[in-house]
């Protein structure tokens, strides 16, 4: 009987017993009609006998579980809430920060200027959303030649401080 390894993230599995038939057991006139089934034909008189070949030993049903809803219905409202509420709050960026995506300019510094919050991303259609920049800021730059131009920077929590 040989053993079938599997190896997964370092971590060998030696689980799935493979049969593997001695010479002896499968006669030459056997003929495989299928891939999931071997009949061995000793005559016409008997029935056939079914022996499932290796393949078909080794498979497993794997089933999965995912949580379908949140434990705490709650949470996501007040996620809302909370993001929401500072909707049209004034801000100043605290951290170095350089944007890349302003037209006609090659780069923005963000670090110390002021806006105001314009929308809170983290909920969609009522639902938590997993948002790396949940808050949607606006800002004003001056571009020689062309004036003051608007864009806005998605931003997270801890890279703007409240002003009021």
């Amino acid at each position: 009987m040989a053993t079938l390894s599997l190896t997964f993230a370092s971590a060998s599995l030696n689980a799935f017993p493979l049969s593997s038939p001695s010479p002896l057991d499968v006669p030459s006139t056997a003929s495989i009609s299928s891939p999931l089934r071997l009949y061995r034909r000793s005559s016409p008189s008997t029935t056939a006998t079914t022996a499932a070949p290796p393949c078909a030993l080794s498979r497993r049903v794997v089933t999965c579980e995912v949580a379908l809803r949140s434990e705490s219905a709650s949470s996501a409202v007040e996620t809302e809430e909370e993001g929401s509420s500072k909707v049209g709050s004034k801000v100043r960026v605290k951290v170095p920060l350089k944007v890349y995506h302003v037209p006609k300019v090659a780069e923005v510094d963000l670090t110390g200027k002021e806006s105001l919050i314009k929308q809170y991303v983290g909920v969609w259609k009522g639902k938590r959303i997993s948002t790396n920049l949940p808050f949607k800021v606006e800002f004003h730059a001056q571009v020689p030649e062309r004036g003051v131009v608007k864009f806005s920077a998605h931003l997270r929590e801890d890279e703007f401080e409240l002003i009021a």
